[in-house]
């Protein structure tokens, strides 16, 4: 992994942790519908890359998706891991599936823009 592709994901990380961190001020904006749902899906951003800062290089990006959708899932499931406390909603598990596949997405479009650029991804 190159230090240009560490350092964004890096960069992808912080913006996730942003955006939750800014969850009311969307609600505000938006409702109640980003109140709910804002959270889990920046989370489940953030923790793409995380997973892809841990991975080996072995890892593809389907399976860094994976992985990542797994952790935010299994979280939904069992209630925060048993050390945080959430508020059930079926709806969340489709916001963490929304903000993987957001994160992969940006990955794919921000590594080919790497190469386009002349760069190394």
């Amino acid at each position: 992994m190159t230090a240009r592709i560490r350092f964004r994901d890096l960069l992808m990380v912080l913006a996730g942790v942003g955006c939750l961190l800014l969850k009311r001020w969307f609600a505000k904006s938006l409702g109640d519908l980003a109140f709910s749902y804002v959270g889990n899906l920046s989370a489940s951003f953030a923790v793409y890359f995380l997973v892809s800062i841990a991975a080996t290089p072995k890892l593809t990006r389907v399976m860094i998706a994976g992985i990542a959708l797994l952790v935010v899932e299994l979280f939904e499931l069992t209630d925060g891991f048993g050390i945080m406390t959430n508020v059930y909603d079926p709806f969340d598990y489709l916001a963490n599936a929304l903000g993987v596949g957001l994160a992969y997405c940006v990955d794919a479009a921000s590594v080919r823009l790497f190469r386009d650029n002349g760069g190394s991804p």
